[in-house]
């Protein structure tokens, strides 16, 4: 917050739409030069320890512009989804918290990079989403284009599953998969503990508040 007071001025705004954008382009060129040459420049653009340790120091941040989907229906849902969650923490947060989110994860990816080798986009693109889910719960999304669902249990469904990745990470002792999906779950704490400590505080504050109520009519149990 104090932050936000003093430069919240200078943050950049619309990053998500920028992320989205330039996620989109990447897709456009890798496909056509992959149609007429056969080369892939996703090669080029990959998190590569070895290689950003020779000097392809921009592998350090263009991994994050790579698309997680091929497909072209798939890449349009998952951007605009992304761009809808992204844009709507921006509004909730304002832009600097925003960035600072968002800039967290690359940093906690990058880290996990250079610590194991192996640094990936997917765990920061889905703690984006488990922070929206947090804060607008409720919000309805139509599975498979029909079906409408709130977040939450989305939210809960993946939460389960990355449970079980990283149970079977940790037993396959698959250590840099395990690194990356902690440093994601790190920044979405990091954001939000105090948020569900004040929200675990007022449900506590609730209860007392209700027992004293109940309390207070047995001792009262007649109108005067």
């Amino acid at each position: 917050d104090k932050l936000d007071r003093k430069f919240g001025r200078y943050a950049l705004r619309n990053l998500m739409t920028i992320i989205v954008v330039i996620t989109g382009a990447l897709w456009i060129v890798e496909t056509i030069v992959w149609y007429q040459t056969g080369v892939s420049i996703y090669a080029w653009l990959y998190f590569d320890k070895a290689a950003i340790l020779q000097g392809q120091v921009w592998r350090v941040i263009t991994f994050v512009f790579i698309p997680e989907w091929n497909n072209l229906i798939n890449l349009i849902i998952s951007l605009y989804f992304y761009w809808l969650i992204g844009n709507a923490l921006e509004q909730e947060w304002g832009s600097l918290r925003f960035d600072l989110f968002y800039l967290c994860g690359i940093l906690g990816a990058i880290a996990s990079g250079f610590i194991t080798g192996f640094a990936t986009n997917s765990y920061l693109n889905l703690s984006l989403f488990l922070a929206f889910a947090l804060i607008n719960p409720d919000y309805r999304v139509l599975l498979f284009f029909f079906i409408p669902v709130k977040v939450k249990w989305l939210a809960l469904f993946d939460a389960i599953g990355l449970a079980i990745i990283l149970t079977l990470q940790i037993i396959n002792l698959n250590w840099a998969g395990c690194i990356a999906l902690v440093m994601a779950l790190v920044n979405l704490a990091l954001f939000f503990f105090g948020r569900l400590f004040r929200s675990m505080r007022m449900a506590r504050r609730r209860r007392k508040w209700k027992k004293e109520a109940r309390r207070n009519e047995n001792d009262y149990p007649f109108d005067l």
